[in-house]
C-alpha cells in the first residue's frame, strides 16, 4: 500500500487556519473583541479553502487564479494581525509567531503560483 503524501501548502494553510480560529476565540472570550476577530477569522481561514479548490481546478489558469485569491487573503490576514498587534490585542510574541506562519504560507503560495505559470508557459501540466 502506497503511503499518502501530504501537500505542504494544504498542511500549512490548515495549520494557519486552526491558529486563526483559536486566535478569534481568544479575542472574543478573553479580550471581548468581536469585530476584528471576525475579520481575521474570515481572512485567515479562506486561504486553506482556496488551496483545496485549487487542487480541483479545471485548468491551469483556474489553479493560478485560486492560489492568487489565497495569496490576497493571506495578505489581508497579515494586515489584520498587524492591526491587532498595534492596538495591543496581541503581544509581540503572539504576533510574531502567527505572523511568521502567515509569511511562510505567503512564500509557499508565491512559489506555487510561479512554478505553475512557468510550467504552463512550457506546455507542461
Amino acid at each position: 500500500m502506497k503511503k499518502e503524501q501530504r501537500d505542504p501548502l494544504r498542511e500549512k494553510t490548515m495549520n494557519m487556519a486552526i491558529r486563526v480560529v483559536n486566535l478569534a476565540r481568544y479575542l472574543k472570550e478573553t479580550k471581548a473583541e468581536h469585530v476584528l476577530s471576525k475579520q481575521v477569522l474570515r481572512a485567515g481561514t479562506n486561504p486553506g479553502a482556496m488551496v483545496c479548490e485549487a487542487a480541483n481546478a479545471e485548468t491551469g489558469q483556474d489553479f493560478v487564479h485560486k492560489l492568487g485569491v489565497a495569496q490576497k487573503e493571506t495578505a489581508e490576514t497579515l494586515y489584520w494581525l498587524e492591526l491587532l498587534f498595534r492596538t495591543s490585542y496581541l503581544s509581540a510574541s503572539e504576533y510574531e509567531s502567527i505572523r511568521s506562519d502567515a509569511e511562510e504560507v505567503m512564500r509557499l503560495l508565491r512559489s506555487s503560483i510561479l512554478t505553475k505559470k512557468k510550467r504552463m508557459a512550457t506546455g507542461k501540466p
